[in-house]
């Protein structure tokens, strides 16, 4: 596996291209909390300081944000078949008022791409877009498809949808290769197709220095669910046997109660603590003050809070199931673990908890990396990525008009 490039271009220096038109299809958005609503706020905000014209269509899931932001925001029914009989009666009364309010706000906009982020009902309802204004279609994947906590890829009419849409999208992008394989593996991604744009990290705000006095706490962030590992992680820690060292895991969702009952069966109800959500500033400060950071998932497309752990100046524990491989340097500038193995983890984190210059070594360099990560340099890459699709200059676009061509002779 191929370690994954920082970015993937530079920023583009032809000026003379007209400002594009994007519609930000994301599966969910602001006010939820989580990798993929950071990603597109980030993106969309700074694509519109660069004055292009952005629009972020989002799944409608029954909240909105109070807060302002920069550009549009449009929060869309997004019906899809349901498996029980009340479910698929809603559904068949419900999707031709969706379908009319998608195709009314591309009618309105009228963007140059329509660029899904996260692949769920939205990028159903994006495809549809594509094939009926022929406007073109970008597709990246977050690692929804590895994830899947919730088990939505269990939908049949999700993963054809989904396969639609890698074929006739003019660029597929992911933050790894590791997705990317997923992609070819199990829904036909050509081979030789799928671009890498990392995920970034805010560096104006939240960094802290890796020697600055540290609390003897291990923290972890995320939701709360299988995929992400904690119930490992409270197995090692109590393993790991650091006397009046702490846990904190900042997160919500299903395996909460799974999740306190561990610990209360550990006898750990003193030294772990499942804190709740937070906002970013307050995850950013309690990093700041940390003396490391786990990432025990047992599936990572990339791990956000890697970065974040390198920002705030903590040593990290990454898990090497996913991404993190093509990330981190293992022993370098972080340490690499398979989460699956507790007493490897216990060990790793027995490491850098015990072990004061290793721990600051480890953060020094993580230090130093988390430039190559700068939200700047991930939105060159969107932006160049994206004029060539407007163009039809992308490699996927010209793949796809030969593959035509040959049909097209062929009959």
């Amino acid at each position: 596996m191929s370690r994954t490039e920082p970015i993937g271009g530079m920023r583009p220096t032809d000026d003379a291209r007209p400002p594009l038109r994007v519609a930000l299809i994301a599966s969910s958005f602001l006010p939820h909390i989580g990798g993929v609503e950071t990603h597109v706020a980030q993106v969309a905000r700074r694509l519109h300081e660069r004055g292009h014209a952005v629009e972020v269509w989002t799944v409608d899931r029954g909240m909105r944000s109070s807060r302002t932001f920069p550009v549009p925001v449009h929060y869309l029914p997004a019906a899809l078949p349901a498996r029980s009989l009340d479910g698929l009666f809603h559904t068949v009364w419900s999707m031709p008022r969706a379908w009319r309010e998608w195709r009314r706000l591309h009618e309105t906009f009228a963007p140059d791409v329509l660029a899904v982020q996260c692949f769920g009902p939205n990028g159903v309802y994006a495809s549809a877009l594509h094939r009926t204004f022929g406007t073109p279609l970008a597709v990246t994947s977050h690692g929804e498809t590895l994830g899947d906590d919730n088990n939505a890829y269990r939908s049949a009419l999700l993963r054809r949808s989904l396969r639609v849409a890698l074929e006739q999208a003019a660029v597929v992008t992911a933050p790894s290769e590791y997705v990317l394989d997923d992609l070819r593996r199990r829904f036909e991604l050509a081979a030789e197709r799928g671009e890498i744009i990392a995920n970034g990290v805010d560096l104006a705000s939240g960094a802290h220095s890796p020697d600055a006095a540290r609390e003897p706490l291990v923290l972890a962030v995320g939701r709360l669910g299988r995929m992400k590992g904690f119930d490992l992680l409270i197995d090692a820690f109590a393993r790991a046997d650091l006397g009046s060292a702490r846990l904190e895991i900042i997160g919500g969702g299903p395996e909460r109660d799974a999740l306190q009952q561990q610990v209360d069966d550990h006898g750990l109800g003193s030294r772990v603590a499942l804190v709740g959500e937070k906002d970013a500033a307050a995850v950013a400060r309690r990093i700041g003050q940390a003396a490391a950071v786990v990432v025990p998932s047992r599936s990572e497309a990339f791990g956000i809070v890697a970065l974040e752990a390198w920002r705030g100046g903590a040593a990290l524990v990454m898990t090497s199931r996913g991404g993190g491989g093509e990330i981190v340097h293992d022993r370098a500038d972080a340490v690499l673990v398979d989460p699956e193995d507790v007493d490897a983890l216990a060990t790793a984190i027995r490491s850098v908890m015990t072990d004061e210059d290793r721990r600051l070594a480890l953060a020094r360099r993580g230090a130093e990396r988390v430039t190559e990560f700068d939200w700047e340099r991930v939105v060159d890459a969107y932006e160049r990525v994206l004029q060539q699709v407007r163009a039809g200059e992308h490699a996927g676009q010209q793949r796809l008009r030969r593959a035509s061509t040959v049909r097209g002779r062929a009959e």
